[in-house]
């Protein structure tokens, strides 16, 4: 199979890896013609770390890095069978690439996009064949994480849903397939992760160290909010959620954070630039919370009375079916449980409760509850 990737950044090239080393023969595009060559050159050294540590053969490496061919011009994408875009977030941009792909590409060509926000259909109206666009969004670093959301828009043909999904197992992925609302699965539900926890913040109730650490240590969650917004990049996360937001007709569940804001407009944004919410440098001392039990059980009950509030909303509307909305938030945020089942394991009720509780204190639309809440 031929498979074009428009876009050599961190995500292109991390896809093109996983297309590779499934076998398939890559066409790598990207307008400035360094980028692909220090992407490629950072490839090489990746492989050869795999080799070192074993993960895969010599050969294998090789034949990888050989199945990824360096293009100049979209042109070479002729004989491709399936091309995914994976530049940068913008409409319009997307939109001009994609139509000067349909008079290339075959009328049998699968365009698609790595797109994490912008609708599908929207991308896809522009188009002479809507029908044979959809919606491929893989999770970075694209080679280590499972999960791939797989996303038609209203003008997508009915059965390409399920053969982007077989594709996808076939390269050793997870798929789940989602409806196109805004944010998908994963960044719609995880909104409140990053929202809740900048809203305790911004409330002086506790700081980004104790957030966090309440988190870990209830939820046993990987990273908290703070150190995974800060490995993301605040302007990333910021812009997603500010895109949410506006595509939600600024539904007030998705309002974005002045602190992250501010942090955004001070270029404060996280391990890319050395300092985001924590110090990166080289000698740089983390302070050890201070731990305070009741403190730490109302962060993480508000923080996981958001999320699951939201995974129930989203199981209301459809998004995905239930096994693919728990699979979706384990395998691409790496939650250690899906929300469904520990709504389940904490109580419904419970979760109900605490949110009526914060709406009460707050008087606020971002707190009330998914109508199949009260149900559960």
């Amino acid at each position: 199979m031929k498979i074009g990737i428009i876009g050599s950044g961190t995500m292109g090239i991390g896809i093109a890896q996983v297309a590779a080393t499934s076998g398939s023969d890559v066409f790598l595009y990207d307008a400035n013609s360094e980028q692909t060559e220090k992407a490629l050159l950072n490839l090489n050294k990746t492989l050869k770390k795999l080799v070192e540590k074993q993960k895969i053969s010599s050969e294998k490496s090789q034949d990888i890095f050989n199945r990824i061919k360096p293009c100049t011009e979209l042109q070479d994408f002729a004989a491709c069978d399936l091309v995914i875009e994976a530049i940068i977030e913008n409409k319009e941009i997307k939109t001009k690439v994609f139509q000067s792909l349909e008079e290339i590409v075959s009328d049998q060509c699968i365009i698609s996009s790595n797109t994490s926000s912008i609708s599908i259909t929207s991308l896809s109206s522009e188009l002479k064949n809507p029908e044979r666009f959809i919606g491929i969004h893989f999770f970075n670093p694209a080679p280590l994480m499972p999960l791939v959301e797989v996303i038609p828009g209203l003008l997508t043909e009915k059965t390409l849903a399920r053969k982007i999904y077989s594709l996808m197992e076939s390269w050793g992925k997870v798929p789940v397939i989602a409806k196109d609302v805004p944010g998908f699965i994963v960044n719609r539900i995880a909104r409140p992760f990053y929202g809740e926890a900048l809203r305790i913040a911004e409330e002086n109730i506790a700081t980004p160290e104790q957030i966090d650490d309440a988190m870990r240590t209830l939820g046993n969650f990987r990273m908290g909010p703070f150190e995974l917004m800060d490995l993301i990049g605040i302007d990333v996360n910021f812009s997603v959620t500010k895109t949410v937001y506006a595509d939600y007709f600024y539904d007030p569940k998705y309002k974005p954070s002045l602190l992250q804001q501010r942090m955004a407009e001070a270029k404060l944004l996280g391990r890319k630039t050395g300092k985001g919410f924590f110090d990166y440098a080289e000698n740089a001392e983390k302070p050890a919370p201070e731990k305070d039990d009741e403190l730490y059980q109302t962060i993480f009950n508000r923080i996981i009375s958001m999320l699951i509030n939201e995974a129930v909303e989203a199981k209301r509307l459809g998004i995905a079916n239930d096994e693919d909305l728990e699979l979706a938030m384990q395998k691409g945020v790496n939650y250690p449980k899906g929300l469904l089942a520990w709504g389940f394991e904490i109580g419904y009720g419970k979760i109900s409760e605490t949110l009526q509780d914060l709406y009460n204190e707050y008087q606020e639309e971002r707190y009330r509850q998914s109508p199949l809440l009260r149900k559960m």
